[in-house]
């Protein structure tokens, strides 16, 4: 098990690292997160939703996402209140306060463990993966995801810390000292990460670490900014460069307050004639030549969000000039004419207009549709694979694909002004292809982005391989 000293230390592309090991060295491991709060989601291929992280492990481990390996996935709909999805399925909205204080918590660690002890029966090991602080003390005692979970499980745990945003000696000391000793005893080790330059030179800094925890520095791995691994946490795209760049392809991803998947645009962002970036600034919005409205977990109040920013405008003067627009999902509905939600499902707002440019009016109803799909332009010029996460029905007589199922999704208004249900459809080198080619005539992707993916699966385990003690780690497992 990987817990932290706290969020975005690398604990989710660590633990992907050892299920890529693992499954190198003759094991059948598979991912496991009890709980995870992410607005970046997957579908299984039997339709049920969990968070998009223990997918990309299920891939570094080459066996299918399924929901036993996250059974429980929080997706905040607000500052205060998330929806609760189950088992891959909605349970309910919940504030948090109700989450963390209700008697459901128990209910819902009940189902969490029994989906670890479903998968303990088909794969080993299991590699969890705990969530955010180990030591935030006001939550601990309705903890479901970090300490408790290695306790249940027996699992030997790793505590990752992340040197690059310093503090390091404090974060591990302090971490440790907030344990009880019963969870203290189940930490085997400290992987240091993120570590710049000659890593021999942290020599001292191992020995003083492990002198005052008595807890053995089991490797310190490099930072590694090229691996082509998805993250999970949005904490990096702050970290972004948010404005265009001369010489580029200036595509540009509106951020809004719900964002949902930004793992949708990783194909593009790899690009070296592109310059992807995130932005909620009008100004930095208007430079783009590619404008995509992305995901949202909560579209109408992104919506009218966006309006309070002046976005909107730039969003119409960007259509105005011919130059391509995109909308996935949430930015799909936001394009059209209306949004109306008459169950609440997002919230008090029964209704929102639309920015316009589409002639579709969406319905949120009450439960999601989920799956995976195969697709075709339906003007013949992409196809590829992607997967759809959502409440809304937005009917069209214009559709921009037709389904393996027979059914069409989304709409086209023109070869490059379009929306979609369908995340991952950027994915495709087709569709990428044919989104650039007003600007990169004849472009074709240099790489095919699964075999991309999976070397970065290979050389991060590569890395792990060279600077862990993988030997005190497969001790600790034989205990």
């Amino acid at each position: 098990m990987f817990v932290g000293t706290g969020s975005d230390v690398g604990k989710s592309v660590v633990a992907a690292g050892f299920c890529r090991l693992l499954k190198e060295d003759g094991f059948r491991p598979a991912p496991f997160k009890a709980q995870n709060m992410s607005l970046n989601s997957f579908a299984t291929p039997d339709g049920f939703e969990i968070g998009r992280a223990q997918a990309v492990q299920a891939e570094a481990c080459g066996i299918a996402p399924r929901t036993e390996m996250n059974p429980i996935l929080l997706k905040p709909t607000s500052h205060t209140v998330s929806q609760v999805v189950l088992n891959g399925k909605p349970y309910g909205n919940m504030s948090a306060r109700a989450y963390f204080d209700g008697a459901d918590k128990e209910v819902l660690f009940a189902e969490a463990i029994q989906a670890f002890d479903r998968l303990q029966t088909e794969y080993s090991p299991i590699v969890i993966e705990g969530a955010g602080s180990i030591s935030e003390l006001n939550l601990k005692e309705k903890d479901i995801t970090n300490m408790r979970v290695a306790r249940r499980t027996g699992a030997a745990t790793i505590l990752v810390a992340d040197i690059d945003r310093g503090g390091l000696f404090g974060s591990v000391y302090g971490t440790l000292a907030l344990l009880s000793a019963e969870e203290r005893a189940c930490i085997v080790g400290v992987l240091v990460n993120k570590f710049r330059g000659d890593i021999s030179l942290f020599n001292e800094g191992k020995k003083i670490l492990e002198e005052i925890t008595g807890k053995p520095v089991v490797g310190i791995l490099p930072y590694m900014d090229d691996l082509f691994i998805e993250e999970e946490d949005s904490v990096e795209l702050d970290a972004k460069e948010a404005k265009a760049k001369p010489g580029k392809v200036n595509v540009c991803v509106v951020h809004t307050g719900h964002l949902s998947n930004f793992t949708d645009f990783r194909l593009l962002e790899s690009l070296e004639a592109v310059n992807l970036y995130y932005s909620d600034e009008p100004s930095a919005i208007s430079e783009a030549d590619i404008l995509i409205l992305p995901g949202s977990k909560n579209t109408i109040s992104d919506l009218i969000e966006l309006r309070h920013k002046g976005i909107e405008d730039v969003v119409l003067s960007h259509h105005a000039k011919g130059k391509p627009l995109v909308g996935i999902c949430g930015g799909y509905q936001m394009l059209g004419q209306e949004i109306l939600d008459p169950e609440g499902i997002e919230g008090e707002a029964v209704s929102a207009k639309g920015l316009g440019i589409f002639p579709t009016t969406t319905t949120l109803r009450s439960g999601k549709r989920t799956r995976q799909s195969s697709f075709f332009f339906t003007d013949g010029t992409a196809k590829g694979d992607g997967y759809e996460i959502h409440s809304g029905v937005t009917p069209t007589d214009t559709p921009l694909c037709t389904l393996d199922t027979g059914e069409t999704d989304g709409y086209r208004l023109s070869s490059f002004t379009w929306g979609t249900y369908l995340h991952g459809i950027l994915d495709n080198a087709s569709v990428v292809e044919k989104l650039l080619s007003p600007y990169l005539p004849g472009f074709r992707v240099p790489f095919d982005f699964k075999v991309k993916k999976e070397e970065g699966f290979d050389r991060l385990a590569e890395v792990i391989r060279r600077e862990v003690d993988i030997d005190y780690i497969y001790s600790c497992l034989r205990k």
